[in-house]
């Protein structure tokens, strides 16, 4: 048998605890970390024309909805004043509402937007090159620790996902979606997590989009593009 004497027993014992308490803060930081991208930020043309709505004085009598229950509403914590673009259908497996500009073939689109509420998901997308109901999406989801970048035709299909710490409830978020030819990027809260290629649409206009019973928030949505066939 092997004896210690006090002070071998008390540094064994230390050297003990610092070790599980530096697993577990390695542990906590794994669990909350956010992956970034480490690529270089695909950047469009200097000099493209840029709309924006921060739903004050512009609203979406010219906007196609989709589907959804789309309105402009009095909102008290709005980023840029006191009004928003809220979606509150709750039926619906996918809410879509597309702007009237464009179409786009490279296009630079950031919004602002709060999950307000949602028991089966509580989400909010940027949809773009939207054309015969097709389209790209970048979504982020309150319940889930992942952001998303897919295709829908005739269905939702995935096309890469990345780690993140879910967006919180009742707080305002920015998303931001880059496509320039086949070069896709996603950015949540200023931060660059996506970065793909894929050729399968190539124009079409800007929309938003929530997901079942997801009722959120939209605000200070900014297009830059370069319009198709220009």
């Amino acid at each position: 048998m092997v004896h210690y004497d006090d002070n071998d027993s008390r540094r064994c014992f230390l050297k003990g605890i610092l070790s599980v308490g530096l697993a577990s803060f390695a542990a906590a930081l794994c669990a909350d970390s956010v992956f970034a991208v480490t690529t270089s930020e695909v950047k469009l043309p200097d000099g493209l024309s840029v709309e924006r709505w921060d739903f004050e004085t512009k609203g979406i009598d010219d906007w196609t909805v989709v589907s959804g229950q789309w309105a402009v509403e009095d909102l008290a914590d709005a980023p840029s004043g006191k009004r928003a673009l809220v979606q509150r259908a709750l039926q619906n497996t996918y809410n879509v509402i597309v702007a009237a500009s464009g179409p786009y073939s490279d296009v630079d689109v950031s919004v602002r937007f709060k999950p307000i509420s949602g028991k089966e998901d509580a989400s909010g997308g940027i949809v773009f090159r939207f054309a015969d109901g097709k389209y790209y999406l970048i979504r982020a989801n309150a319940l889930e620790d992942n952001f998303r970048f897919y295709y829908y035709d005739r269905g939702r299909r995935m096309i890469e996902s990345a780690r993140v710490r879910a967006p919180a409830l009742g707080q305002w978020h920015t998303l931001r979606a880059v496509i320039a030819g086949d070069h896709v990027q996603g950015w949540l809260d200023d931060v660059l997590l996506l970065d793909s290629r894929d050729k399968r649409f190539t124009a079409g206009r800007v929309g938003l989009w929530t997901k079942t019973d997801s009722i959120t928030a939209f605000d200070d949505l900014t297009i830059r593009g370069v319009l198709a066939g220009k």
